[in-house]
């Protein structure tokens, strides 16, 4: 976008019938300001030392001499709490009749620029024929704009950086405001600059904040959550706009920021964001949030009620009891076994998320009619169980055993599941076999290559769909189950777990444990744990679960 080119006008003057245009060159001299470390502090009272400018020539267009009159108060500038004429001259002009400054938003009213001083000119350009009043306030200082925002301003808000620009000049002879309400500024220092001016000085307000997020808005700004997002904040507020600070990541936002772009006819990223911030808005402005709220799987955006999730599943097939617990029950009875499954995982402040892990396709002694050693569980079989899991914010994690086939042939299977919010997936390489192996002989291995190319797939899947971030797993319990571990992608589409299946004793289990999370890039990835019950022994407590290092985010029971 173009800078929007700035629009001077000239001022109509004087008594009725009398237009005078002047065009006066002022030197303005003295140091620029000290922002803000010109202030000091003297017991309750806020103090700031004069603010100077620097020796520059500023172009002054309008009408130098224009005086404004100040109701029932005194064109001199004394001390009085109202507003103060700075000047000289003992005449005032009547009162004109009242101008219509009401702010006009353009429907392509574009900010091609997030300096907020800079920001602050290109909106009042494009919105205020002219201004009753026009706030003013160091960008620096947060509490000085909030407080001119809780005030109320019947104009713009603009913002005065380290000195005072021509531009900020240009645009108050254009705006020709009634008065300048002014906070954190020392009049002191604005006694030339601001002189044919009524000038009113309102103190700071400590506690005064910016709005983010809130009302409803029709239009919405994503600013950089740094230091301008304050003053950005502030600009947008004095037009309707709303404002929401971003970080690198947009699903981080909170739920009142997301439900603020969900509802909002048009949004706007003022800062580059990467590549990903268009899919990430498509995300939130679609809407399907991860059961239990937020779009990160574990780190989840400012006040989401999920943040520091814990999954807790049962794992198993639908149609057998021998794989696993999961089987045990049908889906209804199953989601009612996982709440006392889950109980003591939320003892260090997570919050519990129930998941259903489900063997996909199961490991075969036999090579089956297409030769690979892996069974494919028929989807209607699963429907239920992912619909029953999507009616009482359940996770559902799609589990693969592929035999002599690799992952991503299987995965394709169960695509239109993987469609879903709420469904992720699970790679089990202990029963991925080479061309002459079958399974029970040997341990199997995947190679990072094979699983990324799953990760590429599955991460399209969430950008095409905008979906919240998929949960993916690869299980092991040896070292060489997984072939270039460090080499396994971890985008941001995806949230990539390591899952430690091992099982036996507890002091066993513990050194795997120790085992896997020293490895290479080992904190590159999410962690998770699995219970035997029959196994195990001992079955691990979830007080001693709780007490690993990196702190399990995933805790399966077969």
């Amino acid at each position: 976008m173009s800078r929007r080119a700035a629009i001077i006008r000239s001022n109509r003057l004087g008594r009725a019938g009398r237009a005078v245009a002047l065009l006066a060159f002022v030197v303005l001299s003295s140091s620029c300001l000290s922002g803000s470390d010109a202030l000091r502090d003297t017991g309750s009272s806020r103090v700031r030392e004069p603010i100077a400018f620097p020796d520059t020539n500023v172009i002054l267009v309008g009408a130098a001499s224009r005086v404004a009159t100040v109701p029932g108060g005194s064109p001199w500038a004394g001390t009085g709490d109202g507003p103060q004429r700075l000047g000289v001259g003992s005449t005032t002009e009547p009162i004109e009749p009242e101008r219509d400054c009401s702010p006009r938003v353009p429907d392509d009213l574009r900010v091609s620029t997030t300096a907020p001083s800079e920001a602050g000119i290109e909106i009042s350009q494009a919105v205020y024929p002219c201004a009753h009043e026009v706030g003013l306030a160091p960008v620096s200082d947060a509490a000085a704009i909030a407080t001119l925002v809780s005030r109320g301003i019947r104009g713009p808000l603009l913002l005065v950086d380290s000195w005072v620009e021509p531009p900020l000049m240009i645009e108050l002879r254009r705006l020709a405001p009634d008065r300048i309400v002014a906070a954190g500024l020392d009049r002191r220092a604005f006694s030339y600059a601001l002189a044919d001016f009524a000038l009113e000085m309102v103190t700071v307000d400590e506690q005064a904040t910016i709005p983010f997020g809130g009302a409803p808005h029709d239009r919405v700004w994503i600013v950089d959550n740094t230091e301008p997002a304050t003053p950005l904040a502030a600009l947008g507020h004095q037009i309707g706009v709303g404002v929401v600070a971003a970080t690198e990541d947009l699903r981080a936002a909170s739920p009142e920021e997301r439900e603020m772009i969900f509802g909002a006819s048009r949004v706007e990223v003022l800062f580059d964001l990467g590549e990903d911030a268009a899919w990430q808005l498509e995300v939130i402005r679609r809407g399907d949030e991860i059961p239990g709220g937020g779009l990160l799987m574990f780190e989840p955006g400012r006040g989401d009620p999920g943040r520091n999730r814990r999954l807790v599943a049962m794992y198993g097939h639908p149609a057998t009891t021998t794989l696993g617990v999961l089987g045990e029950q049908g889906p209804e009875a199953g989601i009612e076994r996982l709440r006392s499954i889950a109980g003591g995982y939320d003892g260090d402040g997570y919050t519990v998320l129930p998941t259903f892990e489900i063997i996909a396709t199961v490991a075969s002694a036999a090579p089956g009619r297409d030769g690979d050693y892996s069974g494919e569980t028929a989807r209607d079989a699963i429907r239920p169980w992912i619909e029953a899991a999507a009616a009482n914010d359940v996770y559902v994690v799609l589990d693969l055993q592929p035999g002599r086939t690799d992952f991503l042939t299987q995965a394709r299977i169960y695509e239109e599941f993987l469609r879903l919010p709420h469904v992720g997936l699970a790679l089990d390489p202990e029963w991925r076999l080479k061309p002459d192996q079958v399974h029970l002989n040997q341990i199997g291995t995947v190679d990072a290559a094979e699983i990324n190319r799953v990760i590429d797939w599955l991460a399209g899947i969430v950008r095409r769909e905008a979906l919240p971030q998929k949960l993916l797993i690869v299980h092991q319990f040896r070292l060489s189950m997984i072939t270039n571990r460090s080499g396994i992608r971890t985008p941001p589409e995806l949230a990539v777990l390591i899952h430690m299946d091992g099982q036996g004793s507890l002091g066993a289990k513990y050194g795997t444990w120790d085992t896997l999370t020293a490895g290479t890039g080992a904190d590159r990835f999410h962690w998770g744990w699995k219970n035997f019950y029959d196994e195990d022994s001992p079955l691990a407590t979830p007080e001693q679960v709780l007490e690993l290092t990196p702190t399990p985010v995933f805790v399966s029971f077969q």
